[in-house]
C-alpha cells in the first residue's frame, strides 16, 4: 500500500471517528444518568454514618488528589514501545513505581490498556538511586528472563520511563549491584549514560548509509479506530538536511513504512511554503493548502497538529507550533476552534485526550 492511499484512508477513518466521538482523541465519554442527590448510611466500625451523593463526589474527587499521572512505556500487540498514560498511587518513590510498573504480572497487570502488556519479566525487584540527574536502577537476577527481541525494547522502555521525570536525564543499569555494560541475553551495549538521544522504536528501513545520518523523533498513529494512540518512531535524516524542523515536517508527511502498523494524517502533497522560523521557543509552519486533506478549508486535522506538535517539540528549544497555510493564521480545529494561540506540548502523552 501506497503512502497516498494509507493516509487518505486514515484521513477518512478519522474524520467519521471524530464526528461520531465528539473529542478526545478515544472518543468522547458516555453520558451518565443524573440521579436526585440521596443519603445512603454505611457502617464503620460500628457507627453509622450518613453520606450525601455530594460526599461521593469529595471521595472520588480525594481518590483522583491520591493519585499521579505517570507515563509507563509498554509494549502495543505489534512491539512497538508506546507512552500510555496511567493514574498511579502518589509515593514519595515515584521513579521507582514507575519502573516498578513496568513489570509483568505486577501492578500494572489491572491497568493494561487492551492489547498492551509490561516490558520487564515476572518477579522482577527494582530499586532506583537518582543523583545528579543520573537515575541508576538495580535489577535483581529475575531480570535476564526476558525473551532477546525484547532487549532493545526494555532498555528504551526503562530510559524513556524514568527520563519523564524532570531530575533525571540519564540512565545507568545494574542487575545484583552490578553494573551493566551490556545486556544479560543478546549482549545489547549499554552507554555509560542512556538518554533519550539513543531513540525509541528505531526505524532504518529507508537508510543506505547510516553514518551521514543523524536520528529525529517523530509520532505516528497506532490502534484503531476508537482507540488511537500516538507512537514515537527515531528515524535517520541527511545530514545534509541542516534544518531539524524541516526534517521533522517532511518524516511526517512520508509517512510511517509500508510495512509499518502505523498511520499518518498527512496527505502526500503537503508542504512547506518557506522555511520554518524559530523564536522564543515558538516554531511556526507555513504549509500550502494539502494541510487540509480531506477537510474543508480552515479546519486542520486534531491528529495531525497533534503529531506536529508532539514530533517537534522533542527538538530542543521547541515549547510551541503555530500553524499558518499560505501565510494565513485563521485556521480552526475540528471541534471549530479558532487557533489563536500557538499548540503546546501537553504534560503527558496518551491520556485519552492528546
Amino acid at each position: 500500500m501506497s503512502i497516498n492511499k494509507k493516509t487518505t484512508l486514515v484521513s477518512a477513518v478519522l474524520v467519521s471517528s471524530v464526528l461520531l466521538s465528539g473529542c478526545g482523541l478515544f472518543g468522547g465519554e458516555a453520558q451518565k444518568k443524573i440521579d436526585p442527590p440521596k443519603s445512603v448510611t454505611y457502617t464503620n466500625d460500628g457507627n453509622k454514618t450518613t453520606v450525601t451523593e455530594a460526599g461521593k463526589d469529595s471521595a472520588k474527587e480525594e481518590g483522583v488528589q491520591n493519585s499521579l499521572k505517570t507515563e509507563l512505556y509498554l509494549l502495543d500487540k505489534n512491539g512497538y514501545v508506546v507512552p500510555q498514560t496511567l493514574e498511579l498511587p502518589k509515593t514519595d518513590g515515584v521513579a521507582k513505581q514507575a519502573v516498578e510498573y513496568l513489570v509483568e504480572n505486577g501492578p500494572v497487570s489491572e491497568m493494561l490498556p487492551n492489547g498492551f502488556r509490561a516490558v520487564l519479566p515476572a518477579e522482577t525487584q527494582v530499586s532506583v538511586a537518582i543523583k545528579d540527574g543520573v537515575a541508576v536502577v538495580d535489577f535483581s537476577k529475575e531480570f535476564k528472563n526476558y525473551q532477546p527481541e525484547d532487549e532493545l525494547k526494555i532498555l528504551q522502555s526503562v530510559t524513556w520511563t524514568l527520563t519523564q521525570f524532570d531530575s533525571v536525564k540519564e540512565v545507568k543499569m545494574k542487575m545484583n549491584g552490578h553494573e551493566l555494560t551490556e545486556m544479560p541475553v543478546n549482549g545489547t551495549p549499554i552507554s555509560e549514560g542512556m538518554t533519550r538521544a539513543s531513540g525509541i522504536n528505531i526505524d532504518t528501513s529507508e537508510v543506505t548509509d547510516i553514518m551521514n545520518t543523524k536520528p529525529v523523533t517523530v509520532y505516528y498513529l497506532g490502534g484503531e479506530e476508537g482507540s488511537y494512540y500516538y507512537v514515537p518512531v527515531t528515524r535517520r535524516v541527511s545530514n545534509n538536511m541542516k534544518d531539524n524542523v524541516e526534517a521533522v515536517v517532511n518524516q511526517l508527511v512520508h509517512g510511517p513504512g509500508n510495512s509499518s502498523s502505523l498511520m499518518s494524517d498527512f496527505q502526500a502533497g503537503v508542504k512547506l511554503v518557506e522555511a520554518p522560523k524559530v523564536e522564543n521557543g515558538k516554531v511556526t509552519l507555513n504549509f500550502n493548502e494539502s494541510v487540509f486533506g480531506s477537510f474543508e478549508e480552515k479546519v486542520i486535522s486534531q491528529h495531525l497538529l497533534n503529531a506536529l506538535v508532539l514530533s517537534l517539540t522533542e527538538q530542543k528549544g521547541i515549547e510551541s507550533v503555530a500553524v499558518m497555510v499560505n501565510g494565513k493564521a485563521e485556521l480552526v480545529d475540528e471541534e471549530g476552534k479558532k487557533l489563536t494561540e500557538p499548540v503546546t506540548r501537553p504534560e503527558k502523552v496518551n491520556t485519552g485526550s492528546f
